[in-house]
């Protein structure tokens, strides 16, 4: 073994033991559930068919554009260009949008731009005077932009992060904050076996400032004389990110000339939630047709998720490659959720 497979080698398990560290600072916070402690919850939503599909255990797949989201040291090992274009029907008859872009520079460097948006339409402004509307209309919207980088250190190993832009709107108020994400991903001697890490949002707090907080106050009401009209801003109190910490593993379990089996699992550590497993797979026949299934959020108590499926078909023009993919997730009371995707690979 040479000196810089060695050095190689020394630095992946560094980076590894600061990642392990770096979640052990949050695991007082597993002591009790802390659902609805944080804000702008939509960060914890499933991208990508393909992943969700395979129960949101990707991690360590990371061989499309939503590598973006779960592992940016991904993006490295992806062997040519992609754009990918995600369509969400989420819950209550919200909208998700997401699009992943990502440049393979030379082999070994990678950029990204992702962009999310989550939609919660629209709806009149009513009052108890005027209830069958003021003529005003108030909506809701979040929204996320993110810039990546990766880099290939070894055939095996890459690592990577991402710069996010975070904003929550409800009507005349907003909230911003930025956040990084870094990922790992290792391709183990054994079988080829993937070993993926990510720590996502860590970054700033959440605070809403508007001009709906701004209000007319009588600081003395009790004087005569006073000014009653003073204006004072409602100061809203702060809230984090929610951070995610995931660890996993994939594996060709079944590899042939015309088909596939992948098998995949993620351990998953929110800060605002318990820990828990996702586990998925995919069957590639002639890396032309796919499907998919699996589970998520087990071992999690009174959990809504379950089970998922999906199909997707990939169809070369040229050298260039075009994605459809859907899939279709239960989401207990919520029913379900259905996501399309469109990809292009060149």
């Amino acid at each position: 073994m040479d000196n810089k497979m060695i050095r190689c080698q020394g630095f992946y398990s560094f980076l590894v033991l600061v990642l392990l560290n770096m979640a052990g600072l949050f695991s007082p916070l597993t002591a009790q559930t802390k659902v609805g402690t944080t804000a702008v919850p939509f960060l914890g939503v499933s991208v990508g068919p393909r992943a969700t599909a395979m129960g949101g255990a990707f991690a360590a797949v990371s061989t499309d554009a939503s590598s973006l989201y779960y592992n940016p040291g991904g993006i490295a090992q992806l062997p040519n260009s992609q754009i990918q274009l995600v369509h969400t029907n989420w819950l209550v008859d919200s909208k998700l949008n997401w699009f992943g872009f990502v440049l393979n520079l030379d082999g070994s460097n990678a950029i990204g731009i992702s962009y999310t948006q989550l939609g919660y339409g629209e709806e009149q402004v009513t009052t108890v005077l005027q209830p069958e509307g003021t003529g005003e209309i108030w909506q809701a919207s979040d929204l996320a932009v993110g810039l990546s980088y990766a880099r290939r250190l070894t055939d095996r190993f890459s690592i990577g992060g991402s710069g996010k832009y975070i904003q929550q709107k409800l009507w005349n108020e907003s909230a911003s904050a930025f956040a990084l994400d870094i990922g790992l991903l290792f391709i183990t001697p054994f079988k080829d076996m993937r070993l993926g890490m990510s720590i996502s949002n860590f970054g700033s707090d959440v605070r809403h400032e508007g001009r709906d907080l701004l209000q007319r106050v009588d600081l003395d009401p009790n004087s005569l004389g006073n000014n009653q009209n003073i204006v004072a801003n409602l100061k809203t109190e702060s809230w984090p990110l929610p951070l995610f910490f995931r660890v996993g593993l994939a594996l060709d379990a079944i590899k042939a000339q015309h088909y596939r089996l992948t098998l995949a699992a993620d351990a998953l550590r929110p800060s605002d939630n318990d820990e828990i497993i996702n586990a998925g797979a995919e069957f590639a026949f002639s890396e032309l047709a796919f499907f998919r299934a699996g589970y998520k959020s087990l071992f999690r108590e009174d959990s809504e998720e379950g089970p998922t499926f999906g199909v997707g078909v990939m169809y070369k023009v040229s050298g260039v490659g075009y994605h459809f993919d859907y899939t279709f997730a239960d989401f207990g009371l919520f029913e379900n959720i259905q996501m399309f995707s469109l990809g292009i690979s060149f």
